[in-house]
């Protein structure tokens, strides 16, 4: 919303100073008529006796009223806020200040003595809340009142004012007004006025002042001495009277200045019947998107790329967490932040170089519900008075999404309704070599990585490289419990033996690894390099990094990314593994126990693939 205070600054041009005073609700300023239209309709769907007037300058305002004192006004004004019906820095304010009327069409309240059917001085007008339209059909306009004219346009207030001007007779310059058109009030009239201010109007005035960086206690609704030191340092700093007592003006102002940090995210309550959730959303910026269970997705449509998910489906506390674990798996929750999970919901943050993200849900009655907030980036004042006007107005109605409302397009490997699922920039193959977790992996599989997962889920720390035996070692974040660890073999392995190869082969898409088979060339590379082995083996990308098995079970080595140095393109069966003796050396030299045996016997093809998935894991880097 515009400034109100400085709206009433330009408005000295419209004062009708002849008239008897009477007292309007203040609740909006804009600075082009059709802003003031499309506010004013909005603002008759909810409330009674709505008006529209020119303040000069211009400035147009809606105002509620006309009251037939001050303190009715400021009774009404006290339950409109209280309710929610009109934003929190609205206030009383004087007829005088008001120019020509535009809305209701037709009409003209009389400032200085009412029409008929309006309150007389001293009655109080009928200015109830309104329902609401229903929210699954909102409508752009509001129905004016019988007054048989449309809406007044822009340009039919352009054309009418400029032809009062020409009919006008040249003004005559005067001199500037010995006193301002809106006065202050004294400083006793401004304590009796805060004196009528609640709990909650007062906390906010302390809350604008701590945002506006003069006050640092706590919020706690008390003008005490610091508070009062707060507001008169506020007033000197706005070229007010140092008196530690705000007026009426003085505090619109201040919360004015608090709330144009919203200005432009339409911040309204939206009511979403079918996911069963009422709150206040920041509808200037986002929009209803879809639906795809779980999820109501609001998307960006502005330049500024703000999202809102409203979170509603059925369920108990194993889908609550099933739904914990998917949400991280998200790119628009980004891995650093804060993860709290009890058996009633959980909380969820994250915050990267493009966005910052805030969920919360709950589980109730058997039906699982919240939201997520997504924001760019470097906008924190903005994202954090959003994201607590949200909070603050959630509500759960009856009503959950039905989990079979998903779209076709919103079904994909890398989408979980219809939300893009983060993906890494890589992934490979390893195997567990200690009891603690420690795995084995390929050098390039963990090069220029941000983060390195194991298993898509366990984060884990480069420990040690070998950049010439094409090896490192990963130790996870938090130690594991695998089910089989690597035994490397100390015994000569026969050319021409059987071998096989674990790993990864199409990059995470299965959630198992596969075996390949091959043989045994060479124990050593094409070149003679004493730390390899050849293979002969039709090995994929992803398969760099897993355990190579001889036909006992034990490790031998593992398998090397495919290299094409100098151009040079190697046939398809040609593989190559570092050996497993060097791989035992450099485990030992960084601190691993690592297990060998004697080579021997034959193991059957179903077991040496439950080995192979018991031991081998998929690497990723991001």
């Amino acid at each position: 919303m515009i400034s109100l205070a400085f709206a009433l600054v330009l408005s000295g041009q419209g004062v009708l100073a002849q008239q008897e005073e009477r007292f309007f609700i203040q609740v909006e300023a804009r600075t082009s008529l059709a802003g003031a239209q499309s506010s004013v309709r909005q603002f008759s769907q909810r409330l009674n006796n709505v008006n529209g007037f020119s303040l000069g300058g211009g400035w147009y305002g809606v105002a509620v009223g006309p009251y037939g004192d001050r303190n009715e006004a400021e009774a009404f004004l006290g339950e409109l806020m209280r309710s929610g019906a009109i934003p929190p820095d609205s206030y009383v304010e004087t007829s005088r200040v008001y120019g020509r009327q535009f809305w209701p069409v037709g009409a003209q309240v009389e400032l200085d003595a009412p029409q008929d059917g309006q309150a007389a001085a001293g009655d109080t007008p009928r200015t109830e809340v309104q329902p609401t339209q229903d929210d699954a059909a909102p409508t752009d306009t509001a129905q004016a009142p019988a007054t048989g004219d449309q809406p007044l346009t822009a340009d039919d207030l352009a054309a009418a004012l400029s032809d009062e001007q020409q009919a006008a007779p040249e003004p005559q310059a005067a001199p500037e007004p010995p006193v301002p058109a809106v006065p202050e009030e004294t400083p006793r009239e401004a304590r009796a006025s805060e004196a009528q201010l609640d709990r909650e109007a007062r906390d906010m005035l302390q809350i604008a002042l701590q945002w506006a960086g003069f006050y640092e206690g706590r919020i706690d609704g008390a003008f005490g001495p610091g508070t009062r030191r707060s507001m008169a340092g506020w007033q000197e700093a706005n070229g007010y009277e140092s008196t530690g007592i705000l007026t009426s003006r003085q505090r619109a102002a201040l919360l004015g200045q608090y709330n144009a940090v919203l200005d432009g995210m339409g911040m309204a309550d939206r009511v979403d019947d079918r996911a069963g959730i009422v709150m206040q959303m920041p509808l200037g910026v986002v929009d209803f998107d879809r639906y795809e269970a779980p999820f109501a997705i609001y998307g960006s449509k502005t330049d500024l790329p703000a999202q809102v998910l409203l979170i509603s489906q059925p369920g108990d506390r194993d889908t609550l967490n099933g739904l914990y674990e998917i949400m991280q798996t998200l790119e628009i929750v980004p891995v650093e932040g804060e993860r709290r999970r009890d058996n009633g919901g959980f909380l969820l943050t994250g915050a990267n170089s493009r966005i910052v993200s805030h969920t919360e849900v709950g589980l109730r009655d058997g039906e699982i519900k919240g939201f997520t907030l997504v924001w760019p980036a470097n906008d924190e004042e903005r994202r954090s008075r959003v994201l607590a006007l949200m909070q603050d107005s959630y509500q759960r109605i009856p009503g959950v999404l039905d989990p079979a409302m998903v779209s076709d397009d919103g079904q994909s490997v890398d989408l979980v309704s219809g939300l893009k699922v983060r993906t890494p920039k890589g992934n490979g193959s390893g195997f567990f070599v200690a009891s603690g977790g420690a795995v084995l992996t390929s050098a390039d599989a963990v090069a220029d990585c941000e983060r390195v997962t194991i298993n898509g889920s366990y984060p884990a720390q480069v420990m040690a490289r070998d950049a010439s035996l094409g090896v490192a070692l990963l130790r996870p974040q938090d130690a594991l419990a695998p089910r089989r660890v690597a035994q490397f073999s100390t015994g000569t392995q026969r050319l021409q033996s059987e071998i096989a190869v674990a790993g990864f082969s199409f990059g995470g898409v299965l959630t198992a690894p596969t075996l390949t088979f091959g043989t045994l060339e060479d124990t050593r590379g094409l070149s003679g390099e004493p730390q390899v082995k050849r293979l002969a083996l039709s090995a994929m990308p992803g398969d760099a990094g897993g355990p190579v098995f001889d036909a006992g079970g034990s490790v031998m080595g593992m398998l090397l990314p495919r290299e094409t140095e100098g151009g040079r393109q190697l046939p398809d069966q040609v593989s190559f593994a570092a050996k497993g003796e060097m791989i035992l050396d450099f485990l030992r030299a960084n601190g691993v126990s690592a297990s060998s045996q004697v080579t021997g016997g034959i193991m059957e093809p179903e077991d040496l693939t439950a080995l192979a998935t018991d031991m081998t894991v998929l690497v990723s880097c991001w």
